[in-house]
């Protein structure tokens, strides 16, 4: 019999995420909405011109590259599962991926639960087990990407530092040099580090300063985690991870080729737009309005139009999306199916 004290907690927590849903929808029409709204009757015919001639070819072969990082991603999280007794197949393990990434579209960080959800249907994986592994994975995830932000910064040394300089300097007046910035950062960075050293376990009081401290203490244990899968294993776990963001970085590169205009840019401007459109995806739900903008102000960096960029953006959204959602969808009627199936035994 269902414990009825924990149906509040469960409606309020329903309620929580839809409102999140709601909120980050909302951002993202916002964004349509606004860039829409400025936009002058021959810029829109410009925009839509810009579609008519992309080469549709290269928009499918983004499709492809964007279910490969998942496939990637899908064989990275397999590891995970040895130390604790477990191998699930690379069909099901990839599906429980894609099905988290159609999952996110609806309610952001429902994914999470729901790849477990899927895993524990087709291979009979506890979800308090799949969990562990997931939280392992996302702690990686972010230092993974606070090390390629740093790589960004070093290929913001070119035509991206020149434009960020320049927008900053036209918006505020006496902006300091990039060496004096840099330093200036170096030793904010040196600063909060004796800080750190020397007053962390009173700020360990604070529950701010308390969260921070068992979030890196957890993204530690959570890379210490990796070791245990044994040399080869640990080796692969990091290829695998260089090999999605290379696959993320890629997909902006193959798009490229899907413009005239934009066929002469290279990897470092792809690199600078998987930053901006990283930042995107993390402003809206699933990205849906201001990723495209962003990856349009990426790519004025190297002077593309804004109407090239804005229809490069939104195939490379598109593509990211149209693919989660033909795949995913696919994956959600196979473990339904599966499911249904184990009933009846």
């Amino acid at each position: 019999m269902p414990d009825d004290s924990t149906t509040p907690v469960k409606k309020k927590n329903r309620l929580a995420d839809i409102v999140k849903m709601a909120v980050f929808l909302g951002i993202g029409i916002f964004f349509i909405y606004w860039f829409l709204l400025k936009l002058e009757p021959e810029q829109k015919a410009a925009i839509w011109q810009s579609f008519e001639d992309a080469n549709y070819a290269w928009v499918a072969v983004a499709m492809g590259v964007c279910l490969l990082s998942h496939f990637v991603r899908a064989l990275r999280w397999r590891l995970l599962f040895r130390p604790i007794g477990h191998t699930p197949s690379i069909n099901n393990t990839f599906g429980s991926v894609v099905v988290a990434y159609l999952a996110n579209l609806a309610f952001p960080r429902a994914g999470e639960v729901m790849r477990c959800a899927t895993l524990r249907t087709s291979e009979k994986i506890p979800i308090e087990k799949s969990l562990g592994t997931v939280v392992t994975e996302r702690l990686i995830d972010t230092l993974a990407f606070g090390i390629v932000v740093l790589i960004g910064m070093l290929v913001m040394f070119g035509q991206a530092k020149d434009w960020l300089y320049n927008t900053l300097s036209e918006k505020y007046d006496n902006i300091p040099n990039m060496t004096f910035i840099i330093s200036v950062l170096v030793a904010m960075g040196l600063l909060a580090f004796i800080g750190y050293k020397l007053l962390w376990k009173r700020l360990l009081h604070i529950a701010f300063f308390k969260k921070i401290d068992d979030m890196v203490r957890g993204m530690i244990e959570g890379v210490k985690s990796i070791f245990h899968l044994g040399k080869r294993r640990t080796l692969m776990f990091i290829v695998y991870s260089v090999i999605i963001y290379l696959l993320y970085i890629l997909g902006g590169l193959i798009i490229f080729q899907a413009f005239d205009e934009t066929q002469w840019l290279g990897m470092r401007a792809a690199f600078v737009l998987y930053l901006f459109g990283t930042v995107g995806m993390t402003f809206s739900q699933g990205g849906i309005g201001v990723y495209p903008v962003l990856v349009q102000v990426a790519l004025s960096i190297y002077g593309i139009s804004m109407e090239v960029g804005t229809a490069c953006g939104w195939l490379l959204w598109a593509s990211q999306q149209a693919a989660v959602i033909v795949v995913g969808a696919a994956y959600l009627i196979y473990f339904s199916t599966k499911k249904s199936s184990q009933r009846k035994r």
